[in-house]
C-alpha cells in the first residue's frame, strides 16, 4: 500500500481490479490454531463485524468498535469497508464532513475515528493520561512550556478566525507566533490542544502539489457545538467497558486496559459496572441484553454459533490486530511480517489467521503470501480484492 503523508488519503486510482500473488514457499508446516483459540477467534470477528450481517452506514462500523485507529487514513476508511456492505470511502469523507464522524487523539494517545457523540466522554476518560509524554515530547523537540502555550493559542486563534486549516497552514500560523515547528514540534503542539479538547479534526482538503487530500483541524466548540451534560467517571467507565466488549468481546481486563490506554484498575471497574459475564477461559462476554443492545441491526450472534468469517482483505491498522493485548491467534508465527516497529501492514485474512501482506497501486492488488491457501480462498480473496478497488474508487 502507498500510504500519504499524516492527514492526508491518496485518491484511489479507478484501474480494474487485479491480483498479484507470487510464489509462497514454506520450509515447514504452520502449527496450526487450537479449536478453542479459533472459536474465540470466531467470536471475536463476529463481535467485530467481519462475519455476519455487515454495517450499512459509516456510523454503524463505528458505533459497534466504539474508535477505529485513524493515522493511517486509507487503513480507517479500509477498516469500515470490511465490516459494512455497499459503501465507499466517498461514504467515509461523507460522515466527516456532516460531523457525525471525528477523528481526534484518544486512545493510547493515538488518532481515532469516533462518532460524534461519544468524543465527548472518551475525551476526558483517554487523554489526561497524555500529558506527561506530551511535555516530555515538547521539550525534546525545543518548544518550552511559554512557547508551548503561545503555540497553542496561536491554533485557537488562526481556526476561531479561518478554520478550517490544514497543518501546513497551521505550520505558518504557529511559525509567524515565533514557536519551533520543526521536526515533530509541531504534532505535539497540536497534541496538546487536542488534549484540552479546543480542535478536533474535520473535513478533508485538497493538498497542493500532491493526489492526496489533507484533513483539515477545526476548534471543537464550532464543529461539534456544546458538550452534552459529563458523564461521572464511573459510568464513563462502565459505558467504555460495555462499548469495547460490544465490538471485542470475549475479552479480559487486560485486553481493554491495553487498547484504551487505561489502568488495570479502571477496566476492572468498568466491567463490574457493565455487568461483564466472566467465562471459564478468563474472558468476559457482555449480558445478554446488554449485547442486543450494543448490535448494529439485529441481536450479536451467539458465541456457540459464531462461524469464522470468509477470506478478506484488511487494511493497515485494523482493528482485528489492536483490539487485545496479544496478536498471536491472528498472526501465528508471522507477527514480525504482519507487523514492524509500530506499522501494522495490511493483511489477508483466511480461516481466522493472517496468510499474506498486501499492497495496492495502481488498481491492482498485489499479495506476499506467508502461508498456503488453497484455490477456494484464493477465489474468494480475489472478489475481495474487486470489492476492495470499487471501495476505494466511490
Amino acid at each position: 500500500m502507498t500510504v500519504g503523508a499524516p492527514g492526508g488519503i491518496p485518491d484511489a486510482s479507478c484501474g480494474p481490479a487485479a491480483v498479484e500473488s507470487p510464489p509462497v514457499s514454506i520450509s515447514a508446516p504452520e502449527a496450526a490454531a487450537n479449536p478453542g483459540e479459533l472459536a474465540v477467534t470466531a467470536q471475536r470477528c463476529a463481535s467485530q463485524l467481519l462475519s455476519g450481517d455487515p454495517a450499512d452506514t459509516v456510523a454503524e462500523v463505528t458505533r459497534r468498535l466504539l474508535a477505529v485507529q485513524a493515522q493511517d487514513p486509507r487503513g480507517a476508511r479500509l477498516t469500515i469497508r470490511a465490516r459494512s456492505a455497499g459503501l465507499t470511502a466517498a461514504d467515509v469523507d461523507s460522515a466527516l464532513a456532516d460531523r457525525s464522524v471525528v477523528v481526534s487523539w484518544l486512545n493510547r494517545g493515538t488518532l481515532h475515528l469516533v462518532r460524534a457523540e461519544d468524543y465527548w466522554w472518551l475525551h476526558p476518560l483517554t487523554t489526561p493520561q497524555l500529558r506527561t509524554g506530551n511535555s516530555r515530547r515538547l521539550a525534546q523537540e525545543g518548544v518550552s512550556a511559554p512557547d508551548a502555550e503561545r503555540g497553542v493559542a496561536a491554533v485557537e486563534a488562526a481556526l476561531a478566525a479561518d478554520g478550517p486549516l490544514t497543518r501546513p497552514k497551521l505550520r505558518e500560523r504557529v511559525a509567524a507566533a515565533g514557536v519551533p515547528t520543526e521536526g515533530q514540534a509541531l504534532v505535539h503542539i497540536l497534541l496538546l490542544a487536542s488534549i484540552r479538547g479546543l480542535i478536533v479534526r474535520g473535513i478533508l482538503r485538497p493538498a497542493a502539489g500532491r493526489r492526496m487530500r489533507d484533513q483539515a483541524w477545526v476548534l471543537t466548540r464550532d464543529w461539534l457545538g456544546a458538550p452534552p451534560p459529563p458523564l461521572g467517571r464511573e459510568a464513563a467507565l462502565g459505558e467504555l467497558a460495555r462499548r469495547y466488549l460490544a465490538g471485542h468481546a470475549p475479552a479480559a481486563d487486560r485486553d481493554l486496559a491495553r487498547w484504551a490506554g487505561i489502568g488495570l484498575q479502571d477496566a476492572r471497574l468498568g466491567l463490574a459496572r457493565c455487568g461483564a459475564v466472566p467465562r471459564a477461559d478468563g474472558l468476559a462476554d457482555l449480558p445478554a441484553s446488554s449485547a442486543a443492545r450494543s448490535a448494529s441491526r439485529s441481536a450479536s450472534r451467539s458465541a456457540s454459533t459464531a462461524a469464522l468469517p470468509p477470506p478478506r482483505l484488511l487494511g493497515a491498522f485494523d482493528p482485528l490486530l489492536l483490539g487485545w493485548a496479544s496478536r498471536d491467534p491472528i498472526t501465528g508465527p508471522h507477527t514480525h511480517i504482519v507487523t514492524t516497529n509500530g506499522v501494522f501492514r495490511p493483511f489477508a485474512l483466511a480461516d481466522g489467521r493472517a496468510v499474506a501482506t498486501w499492497t495496492f497501486t495502481g488498481g491492482r492488488v498485489t499479495l506476499a503470501p506467508i502461508a498456503p491457501h488453497g484455490a477456494q480462498t484464493q477465489a474468494a480473496r480475489d472478489a475481495d480484492a474487486a470489492d476492495l478497488t470499487r471501495f476505494l474508487a466511490g
